[in-house]
């Protein structure tokens, strides 16, 4: 069973105790592995066709950027949902992206950049949903893009970490067709303000559709 939930190690680069790591990070934030659910040893290595040095290194890896806890006697395991985690993440989320927002409104963007993603979202209100998490991913998509369009690589670096930690909320977030049309509108709006430099309806485009997510 476990055999199925890791991809193949030739997928990733890096050390063997990276790759180990970007297989089992991967599984984690696509919900193949549940939160609470126990990671073992042995049966990674079997899996991946590793010795347990690198799947030690890689645990501990996980450990290090809170995907996975470690318990005494108990081992390793999935880390839990804490809701005051999730809730601080999001006021963190809402301070960094009002911030691109703004800058946005009052800056140029790439013009070409900007049709593309409006192209996309006005196509999305149109399909069904299959699986939620590629919508998940869609949507983390747009808000990093947004950040890209400001030149600042420290800040998407940050915001890329948040995304990371709030992937299991986006997964159970667009998961029927009028929360997807809901969060097309409100993207499509969010570009319509950034396009008519109004930084007020920006910001309030913005925290509606992070606030929508958050609830």
């Amino acid at each position: 069973m476990t055999a199925l939930r890791l991809r193949p190690l030739n997928g990733f680069s890096g050390s063997l105790g990276q790759r180990v790591y970007q297989t089992l990070r991967q599984s984690i934030l696509s919900l193949e592995y549940r939160p609470g659910e126990i990671l073992r040893k042995p049966e990674i290595c079997e899996a991946l066709g590793v010795s347990r040095s690198p799947v030690r290194e890689a645990l501990r890896m996980l450990v290090e950027n809170r995907l996975v806890e470690k318990a005494p006697h108990k081992g390793y395991s999935v880390k839990q949902l804490d809701m005051q985690e999730i809730h601080e993440l999001y006021d963190v989320r809402m301070a960094l992206e009002t911030y691109v927002i703004e800058r946005l409104a009052q800056s140029d963007y790439p013009e070409k950049d900007w049709k593309e993603l409006y192209r996309t979202w006005q196509n999305l209100r149109k399909v069904a949903i299959t699986d939620p998490a590629d919508f998940a991913k869609l949507d983390e998509e747009f808000h990093e893009k947004l950040a890209v369009w400001t030149g600042n690589r420290t800040l998407l670096q940050q915001i890329r970490s948040i995304d990371e930690r709030l992937y299991f909320i986006r997964v159970t977030d667009i998961t029927t067709i009028e929360r997807l049309r809901k969060t097309c509108e409100q993207h499509l709006r969010i570009l319509d303000c950034i396009r008519e430099k109004n930084i007020e309806c920006a910001r309030e485009a913005l925290q509606l559709n992070i606030e929508d997510g958050r609830k």
